[in-house]
């Protein structure tokens, strides 16, 4: 071959891997078999939706839910975890937004109303998996105690919200009573009951936490 007259051959060019992409669409894909579980749990039951069902109504294929979710056990506690987040992935208490929006505030009255604001969004993502988790865990024993390990879970981070408040205001009541005060009250069972059955608005929701939490736990 006289490379004088075609001239050097060119090496082949490498595609740049896109990291951002691949962990976008990873984003993506968790999303879609979250919503697609949680309406179909919603519709027909946790134990008689299956992972194939799911696997359809998402656009995948079954080894893609199992790669994305794992197992129907651990795709019911990631719904729990990312209704709790606000995203398609479990985020730890400290690294929630406004975790860091309560431990900045100055005041404790700032404080409860970050918080009665973070929660009404909470329990309104969280109230409808917690009707599939309760319907589903007496025949379920995985789900129940993976309930029971969220609500212990979040009876020690009404712990860290109550010294925080006490770190700045005196308490009407010991630090350790005012959290389960603001554990039973943030209940997503109230949620429930007080949107879902008696009708408030998410609004009235979130004024009488804050109302309540400011009423029995700071000074008149």
């Amino acid at each position: 071959m006289n490379t004088a007259i075609i001239g050097p051959v060119s090496p082949p060019v490498k595609r740049r891997y896109d990291a951002g992409k691949r962990r976008q669409a990873a984003a993506r894909t968790r999303q879609a078999v979250l919503d697609a579980a949680l309406e179909l749990f919603a519709a027909q039951g946790y134990a008689a939706t299956p992972m194939t069902a799911i696997a359809q109504r998402a656009g995948v294929a079954l080894d893609t839910v199992y790669a994305s979710v794992g197992r129907k056990p651990e795709l019911a506690r990631l719904l729990i975890e990312s209704a709790i987040s606000g995203s398609s992935q479990a985020v730890p208490a400290e690294e929630r937004d406004y975790v860091q929006a309560i431990r900045a505030a100055e005041d404790a009255e700032a404080k409860i109303a970050i918080y009665a604001s973070a929660m009404r969004a909470i329990a309104g993502r969280l109230a409808p998996v917690l009707s599939i988790i309760q319907q589903a865990a007496p025949a379920e024993p995985a789900l129940a105690a993976l309930w029971r390990r969220i609500t212990d879970r979040r009876a020690a981070n009404m712990r860290l919200f109550a010294a925080d408040l006490a770190a700045v205001s005196s308490l009407r009541v010991d630090p350790a009573d005012a959290a389960d005060i603001i554990w039973a009250t943030n209940a997503p069972e109230l949620y429930q009951l007080l949107v879902g059955q008696r009708g408030w608005s998410p609004e009235r929701y979130e004024r009488f936490l804050a109302d309540t939490w400011r009423r029995l736990l700071l000074p008149g």
